[in-house]
């Protein structure tokens, strides 16, 4: 049975931002929910690859109100953060419901409403903080592939099992692709293709100077070079166009593994990859790290740009009072979408919908 609910607000998504903003809004005593697709918390997690670990140390993994459990140099693997989001929304009892997916956000009669199958929700505040990953973005010409070769976005990919026997063409050069193709390159020959990001980190993770420095490199990408100052807005543009430094994987790590890296993969020729180069890749796997694409095609409002991501200031969206962005890629420094940095975003936020004049 369709049923409508009244609520100050509705958080969408259940990731480490909606978890954030929900531990907020109960301290205000706000009556609020939180929606997501997956059967369960986390789960947005759990879907990565096997072997991902997290590039910030325990110590930065917390949420408001919780650190995150392990040791304070730990490096955790996905699973680890997922449970850890689990367990820190029992623990401060949030309004959690999973396996409900939002088709809708519109307007009406001045408040919001938002469509979960047959359900109405209205609210006065809506924080969408659905993540920094999208839709996986692949190139038009991804589908002109052969049959025979097994291809994979680094969205589906787990480990190496789910290749066929023989080489492996990993495209998009960034952390994920370097990260996956050192992984494939025990088991199966592979190739890395992609523009290099040129930076890569001077330290290896977990060393003696990285520990030294992280402490100094987080203060400054977070509270310094921010989205309010004219170089975090110069770095800004080139986090998002060019991508983050390499971290974990060094280029002497594939080479010494045996990965080649070869020039961008620009078109399939007779259902294989080619090079810009003009190389063409007899390979039987293609594993696309291309990145991702907005995902906000649900929201019915004009708050988006050309290129669909949303527009606003810090998260909060001018044209749409109550309508606020959380979670995303340097919303207001580069540490905005990592799970250690969404806690600053998510109380600015909580206290926009604490000063909102209009009635809940």
């Amino acid at each position: 049975m369709a049923r409508t609910e009244r609520f100050d607000a509705v958080i969408v998504g259940a990731g480490q931002a909606g978890l954030a903003v929900g531990h907020f809004l109960a301290r205000q005593g706000r009556s609020f929910v939180i929606l997501d697709a997956a059967d369960r918390i986390g789960d947005s997690w759990r879907r990565r690859w096997d072997s991902l670990r997290l590039f910030t140390p325990g110590r930065y993994d917390g949420l408001p109100g919780r650190r995150y459990p392990g040791p304070a140099w730990s490096f955790p693997g996905k699973d680890e953060i997922a449970d850890f989001l689990e367990d820190y929304a029992q623990r401060f009892q949030l309004p959690v419901r999973t396996s409900v997916r939002v088709d809708r956000l519109a307007v009406s009669d001045g408040r919001y409403v938002l469509s979960a199958c047959e359900d109405r929700l209205h609210a006065t505040n809506v924080v969408v903080a659905t993540g920094a990953f999208g839709r996986p973005r692949l190139p038009s010409f991804a589908s002109e592939l052969d049959a025979d070769v097994r291809q994979l976005h680094s969205d589906d990919y787990r480990n190496p099992t789910q290749l066929r026997d023989g080489p492996v063409l990993v495209v998009g050069a960034g952390n994920s692709g370097a990260e996956i193709a050192l992984e494939v390159s025990r088991t199966h020959p592979a190739w890395l293709s992609g523009r290099p990001t040129g930076t890569e980190s001077p330290f290896r993770v977990g060393s003696v100077p990285d520990r030294l420095l992280t402490p100094v490199a987080w203060l400054v990408l977070s509270r310094v070079l921010t989205a309010r100052t004219s170089p975090g807005r110069g770095l800004r543009r080139k986090a998002l166009s060019m991508g983050t430094p390499l971290v974990r994987v060094k280029p002497q790590d594939l080479a010494e593994a045996g990965v080649e890296h070869v020039p961008r993969t620009t078109e399939v020729r007779d259902g294989l990859p080619v090079l810009s180069d003009g190389r063409v890749m007899s390979v039987t796997n293609v594993i696309w790290c291309t990145g991702y694409r907005p995902d906000f095609d649900w929201i019915d409002l004009p708050v988006l740009a050309d290129d669909g991501t949303p527009l606003h200031d810090r998260g909060v969206v001018p044209s749409q009072p109550g309508l606020y962005f959380v979670g995303q890629h340097f919303l207001s420094s580069l540490t905005s979408a990592l799970i250690g940095g969404v806690g600053r975003d998510a109380r600015h936020i909580a206290k926009q919908i604490a000063s909102d004049p209009r009635p809940a």
